[in-house]
């Protein structure tokens, strides 16, 4: 299931006006009629009064003080729950608040003060090179990149030599010319016949799924054990926690400690550390030579602010947004502090220019790959972007894939006769969407979970015709939803077929065609790869795509063959990806491919509701059945109470849902209702247990983090020397015990965010007082539509529920996309 962070921290910079919105800048007005509260109460499911009454309602106000996004030594495991607001735009800034999964004591932990001797909030120094202008350093910034597209023309415009960009194939062919004509082999052995690909064998049954260790999905091997021991020393000199020195020294490299010792402000990449602390690791090693206006804190500052706009969902951040939060962070010079990180090449600049309300952004030009505006006589105004190398290069990859599919006919499998015939089998929705794949690369599709079944029937469709045909979703929730649908798993045989009969060549696949989209590009799930490289595969339709963030979308279109056909397909309305980027949203207003909207309703009271939420409404739902509950509650203690009584009793007895299909959701970890609160009184009623194991015992709920952003659903098997054994998904995983803090947390609670992708028969959503400030409309609406039967609502917020689904709609994110596709791709129809 692909997670992201809660909504958890106020933006330093929200005083800053960014202005007009601007080209793929999300800016979704919402509606601010006065809505009524939901009257969809249907009782309380038998729920009774909570004991202890009077306890405090500290909700989900976890104030953590340590950076967004990345836990701090000690912290809870990196599950994408972090201290900044991804999931609804996010902010820049390491304020937390409610839901906050990052505990620290706060700014002085092991730096306090900034590095001057003062709060690291304030702007000291000054002198000439702080009176910049803004004018000034965009106009710099201008001609830096006027620069770096001559060296780009240049480069394109100059010799090539021989052989120098190819690969794959042509490569191979180069090299086989060059050792006919030196003599190395005889021309016979080069170009002869190729020997003919073998056959598919019959599909095997497959044998049972063995332990898989954490280790394997976690990259390479760790820093050496000397390297961590001299890097455990600098940080010991520093008063830095010396349990940063692992992460460190692999971020680092062998030479940590010569790089900690010459730049300490490099301790600033370490997810967790705020410049406040790294300011006091810098004063401790450096004494007198330490001081604001040093050059290198004021790189590190930029390159961190990028990477908390990052957690927050941006790929970019206007330059005068980031030269005042880097004045509000002390740095004194911010112009010269973003011109030097531009310099060392740690960040990208770009223009983009500003279009009317409406109108279709214009073309982008600078940082890694832009182009020059049609009219170079033409003065319009731009907006000045500075962005991590990371994420520009991921968006413009994903723009030229994504251009690549619009522009290119698709492969011709079946004749127009036969994708017509196809289509006029179907009905509604499923008609248009195979209509529009028939004769397009890339295509939209947008609905509901009722809208499921297009797909699916899309899928049916193209494999009679004989296309290679799979789905993928971003997680395995996900996955296994979509192939409970008919045609959405196992592809039909042939009228007649023997089904244990090897697969004939080229032939459309054998087995599940759902999978993972992380297992699709590694090559464990799916077609596999074909001799080039690209997915052997003639149709990919990718649901939950509002999950995809811009380097899993770069991925998988550059994975993609020549004429092959990508439909990409998810309700709009729910939380945005993790990671940065809103790619599905930013298609979807690029218009610059066919999109096909679903006009099938969710069924029931549920559907209902949550059709509702998302156009901005909450409104009285009929629940007969007791589809909907609202259980009212004063503070988080009677909130806790009355979740446990709901999943262990209430929801049992009168709804017929046992508690192992119950899932608890709330706003975020911390607090006094918090997913660690929940989670420890449900294991203490559901599965008691002295949590032998890092505070596990088998049989435990859990959600096991393999990376950050990232979230299984699953249970505790057992734990040995091994370490824990978890069954996530079908799969056995060996989780050492050194990463169990880190990546596994119990699992009877979710937030949203590691809940998009799944569904449960009955959903328990917990709405504390204090959340007040996380919700949102796609938070709420993504949020109960996890229901499939029941949901109870533990409501303690009050009139800010239906304030939050009329006027907060997801806060914006700063992209590039729309920009890059502008010149590459027109206009749709």
């Amino acid at each position: 299931m692909s997670t992201e962070p809660e909504p958890t921290s106020e933006d330093p910079t929200a005083t800053v006006d960014a202005g007009p919105e601007t080209p793929g800048t999300a800016d979704e007005a919402g509606r601010t009629a006065d809505v009524p509260v939901s009257a969809a109460h249907a009782g309380d499911a038998d729920a009774g009064r909570p004991v202890g009454e009077g306890a405090g309602d500290a909700g989900t106000g976890d104030r953590g003080a340590a950076s967004a996004g990345a836990p701090a030594a000690g912290a809870g495991p990196a599950d994408g729950e972090g201290a900044t607001g991804p999931a609804d735009g996010g902010v820049v800034g390491d304020a937390g608040s409610a839901g906050s999964d990052v505990e620290s004591s706060g700014p002085g932990d092991f730096g306090g003060e900034g590095a001057s001797g003062s709060p690291a909030g304030s702007v000291e120094g000054g002198g000439e090179a702080a009176q910049v202008s803004e004018a000034e350093a965009e106009l710099a910034a201008q001609q830096v990149e006027r620069e770096r597209i001559a060296r780009r023309k240049a480069e394109k415009q100059g010799p090539i030599d021989a052989g120098g960009k190819l690969s794959g194939t042509a490569a191979d062919l180069l090299a086989a010319v060059r050792a006919v004509e030196s003599g190395e082999k005889p021309a016979a052995t080069v170009f002869g016949n190729p020997t003919p690909a073998p056959r598919r064998p019959a599909p095997e049954t497959a044998p049972p799924p063995r332990p898989v260790r954490a280790e394997q999905a976690a990259g390479p091997a760790g820093p050496a054990p000397e390297t961590v021991q001299a890097v455990r020393r600098v940080l010991a000199e520093g008063g830095a926690p010396e349990a940063l020195a692992p992460q460190t020294a692999a971020l680092l490299g062998e030479g940590a400690e010569e790089a900690l010792r010459a730049d300490p402000w490099q301790l600033l990449r370490v997810g967790g550390v705020r410049p406040e602390q790294a300011d006091g690791f810098a004063r401790a090693l450096l004494g007198a030579a330490c001081g604001p206006d040093d050059e290198r804190r004021g790189r590190a500052v930029t390159v961190w602010l990028l990477e908390q706009a990052a957690l927050a969902g941006h790929t970019a951040l206007e330059l005068p947004r980031l030269t005042d939060t880097l004045a509000q962070r002390g740095v004194p010079d911010p112009d010269a502090a973003v011109q030097s990180t531009l310099a060392e090449g740690e960040a990208l600049a770009f223009q983009d220019a500003v279009e009317e309300p409406g109108a279709r952004p214009g073309p982008a030009s600078g940082g890694a790959g832009g182009t020059d505006a049609p009219d170079e006589d033409e003065e319009r105004p731009v907006r000045v972007l500075i962005g991590l190398e990371r994420f520009a290069l991921a968006e413009e990859s994903l723009a030229d894939g994504l251009a690549r599919l619009v522009n290119s006919a698709p492969k011709q499998d079946g004749s127009a006769a036969d994708w017509e015939r196809a289509a006029d089998s179907a009905q509604g929705a499923a008609a248009d969407l195979i209509r529009a794949v028939a004769g397009h690369g890339l295509v939209l599709h947008t609905g509901g979970e009722a809208s499921l079944a297009e797909p699916a029937a899309l899928l049916r469709a193209a494999r009679e015709l004989g296309l290679r045909a799979w789905a993928a979703a971003p997680g395995p929730l996900g996955r296994d939803r979509f192939a409970a649908q008919p045609g959405g798993g196992t592809p039909p045989a042939a009228p007649g077929s023997d089904p244990t009969a090897p697969a004939p060549e080229g032939s459309a696949p054998v087995g599940p065609a759902a999978v993972t989209l992380a297992g699709l590009l590694a090559g464990t799930e799916g077609p596999g790869r074909d001799a080039d490289g690209a997915l052997d595969l003639d149709l990919l339709v990718v649901f939950d795509a509002p999950q995809l963030d811009v380097e899993a979308g770069a991925l998988l279109v550059e994975s993609l063959p020549d004429g092959a056909r990508l439909v990409l397909a998810g309700d709009p309305a729910v939380l945005w990806s993790a990671g940065p980027g809103r790619v599905f949203a930013d298609l979807l207003a690029a218009r610059v491919c066919p999109q096909v909207a679903s006009r099938r309703p969710d069924p029931g009271p549920l559907g209902e509701l949550v059709s509702g939420i998302g156009i901005g409404e909450l409104a009285q739902v009929d629940a007969p059945g007791k589809e909907v509950v609202i259980v009212p509650v004063r503070d988080a203690g009677e909130a806790v109470h009355r979740t446990v009584q709901l999943v262990a009793d209430s929801v049992p007895r009168a709804i017929g849902v046992p508690a192992e299909d119950t899932q608890v959701i709330t706003p975020g970890h911390g607090g006094a209702a918090g997913t660690r609160a929940l989670n420890a009184a449900l294991k203490q009623r559901l599965n008691p247990g002295p949590g032998r194991f890092g505070g596990f015992d088998p049989g435990d709920r859990v959600a096991y983090s393999p990376v950050p952003g990232r979230t299984l659903p699953g249970r505790v098997v057992k734990a040995d020397a091994e370490g824990l054994h978890l069954s996530c998904a079908g799969e056995t995983v060996v989780v050492p015990q050194e990463r169990v803090e880190r990546s596994v947390r119990h699992g009877w609670a979710l937030t949203a965010h590691q809940a998009v992708g799944g569904r449960w028969p009955a959903v328990v959503v917990v709405l504390p007082g204090d959340a007040a400030q996380a919700l949102s409309r796609p938070w709420i609406y993504t949020a109960f539509g996890r229901a499939v039967r029941h949901l109870s609502v533990v409501q303690g917020v009050e009139q800010a529920l239906p304030r939050a689904v009329a006027e907060v709609p997801a806060k914006p994110r700063t992209t590039r996309l729309p920009v890059l596709l502008a010149p590459q791709v027109p206009v749709a129809d």
